[in-house]
């Protein structure tokens, strides 16, 4: 199996912490030259100085943060100058809690540009260099939501499905390129965003934290939470060579939570 990423570069995106860190490593692992993007750069340069390299990689980081998608548009546009990127990792940290219908305009058109819009500047910006490489793999980090929604995530249900919709587009659009886009959809996994989810519905319901970790935990097949690890290797086998007929997907990373197919 070919899951070799030796002289291919990785942009990830949201990679000081979580999920977004668990990608940037094991694709490091795989010989892949890693791109961090984020908008703290002291923990960007942090990060950046830890992450494997023994292939003798050389990993670098952008600045730039995701509420302003004309900072995003003018990094990318200044790396592809003199840089390729072969794999695309879109991830951004998911809307505030609440209802649908108490969110206001403001807040949907927030999350819109933080992901849709920020990600389709990357993917138009790094699309041509795929096309002309032959190679091309753009993985969208988005949330079981798009299957299922999740009660108490009105915005982030509304636009991750709007992502996932986007993706599977682009999925036929750039199938012919040896290009493949898909979309990787995390459960609950030990992050700082599972810990914010944890603690809403504790203030939510009264209840303590153990309490609804409990809960969510009865919802897994698995009866555990995932580790980011686990999260960043499928990430990175659908990166890899091997993963080259997987195209359009929403796959699920969730221990079996969610019951839909």
């Amino acid at each position: 199996m070919d899951l070799q990423l030796n002289g291919k570069t990785a942009l990830v995106c949201g990679s000081t912490q979580g999920l977004g860190l668990a990608c940037a490593n094991e694709l490091a692992l795989l010989g892949a030259d890693v791109v961090l993007m984020a908008r703290n750069e002291e923990k960007l340069r942090e990060v950046c100085s830890h992450l494997p390299k023994e292939k003798d990689q050389k990993h670098r980081y952008l600045v730039a943060d995701f509420s302003k998608p004309n900072i995003v548009d003018q990094t990318i546009q200044e790396f592809i100058q003199g840089h390729q990127v072969d794999i695309l990792v879109n991830n951004t940290g998911g809307p505030a809690g609440g209802p649908a219908l108490e969110a206001l305009p403001a807040q949907f058109l927030e999350a819109f540009n933080a992901h849709l819009i920020c990600n389709h500047i990357l993917v138009r910006a790094v699309v041509p260099g795929m096309k002309a490489s032959g190679y091309g793999r753009i993985i969208n980090i988005i949330s079981t939501s798009v299957k299922q929604p999740i009660p108490g995530l009105g915005v982030s249900n509304t636009i991750r499905a709007a992502v996932a919709n986007w993706a599977k587009t682009l999925a036929g659009e750039l199938g012919k390129f040896g290009i493949t886009v898909n979309n990787v959809l995390p459960g609950l996994t030990q992050t700082v965003r599972a810990d914010y989810i944890i603690q809403k519905k504790s203030a939510d319901t009264g209840k303590s934290t153990t309490e609804v970790t409990e809960t969510m935990l009865k919802e897994i097949p698995a009866g555990r939470m995932g580790k980011p690890e686990e999260f960043g290797a499928v990430v990175a086998f659908l990166a890899s060579p091997a993963a080259a007929y997987i195209n359009g997907i929403n796959l699920p990373v969730d221990g079996g939570r969610t019951t839909s197919l």
